[in-house]
């Protein structure tokens, strides 16, 4: 997609503040009409953008495309599945993308060491595009900043036609004190490239949205990679301090001017 984000409406025709305020989001405004439409360029970058996200979507993750086999080969990432066996049943129903199936658990728990501290999965989720993007970026920093504060991280994997959900059997299966869920989000008509990490303490069956936290928009007009990694490994210390994860814990960020 497109960043000129002038080009359905000349620079020149905008006052100072507006220009100032297109520089600052994604969202599209201001972009002009003709009569009682959208210019032209708008509407082929909205169509793209579309586009972009319904490829999103519907793509099935293909892990020495999206990350290379190098990278493949360093992270020892393997493949796991889901009860959603193909992507149109995983798109109509969602509780089979919150549960693997059998022979998912026995590789898991084969190739996967127990009681980690932090346990880190990756899940296509509604965007390949997003893992594709974020994922060789993100993954090394976490592992790197884990491995600096001492903590013993469990061996990451890859989840097909995944839901946050996962997240419970994860916790059942492997028992981490941290699971963290890299999964892409729902793509929108701003980006279709974002990422969010969910993250639970010592996550069980029995526990709901009301368990997690999340860090979302990781992509490049978003949080980078080092922000993102920064912010999941001080947030997984929080949960570690305190034993607990979900909307009783607040991320502590620092204030408003802080470097």
């Amino acid at each position: 997609m497109t960043d000129d984000r002038d080009s359905s409406l000349a620079a020149s025709e905008l006052p100072e503040i507006v220009r100032k305020i297109r520089a600052r989001t994604p969202a599209r405004l201001l972009v002009g009409r003709a009569g009682a439409a959208y210019r032209t360029n708008t509407q082929l970058d909205l169509r793209e953008a579309h586009a972009a996200a319904r490829d999103a979507v519907r793509a099935e993750l293909d892990l020495p495309s999206a990350f290379g086999a190098d990278f493949v080969q360093r992270w020892g990432l393997f493949e796991v599945h889901t009860n959603g066996s193909t992507k149109d049943e995983y798109l109509l129903r969602p509780d089979l993308g919150r549960h693997f199936d059998e022979a998912s658990r026995a590789e898991i728990q084969k190739r996967s060491p127990r009681d980690s501290d932090l346990q880190i999965a990756i899940g296509d989720g509604l965007s390949v595009s997003a893992v594709a993007a974020q994922i060789p970026a993100l993954l090394p920093l976490l592992y790197e900043g884990a491995t600096a504060r001492g903590w013993k991280v469990g061996h990451a994997f890859v989840i097909h036609h995944c839901r946050v959900g996962i997240l419970n059997e994860i916790g059942e299966l492997l028992n981490p004190r941290i699971a963290v869920l890299l999964i892409g989000e729902r793509p929108g008509l701003a980006t279709a490239e974002s990422l969010s990490a969910y993250m639970a303490y010592r996550p069980r069956a029995t526990h709901s949205d009301a368990n997690r936290n999340l860090i979302s928009n990781i992509h490049a007009r978003g949080l980078g990679p080092k922000e993102a990694a920064a912010r999941i490994l001080n947030l997984a210390a929080l949960m570690m301090k305190s034993n607990s994860s979900g909307y009783m814990l607040r991320e502590e960020l620092p204030a408003l001017g802080e470097k």
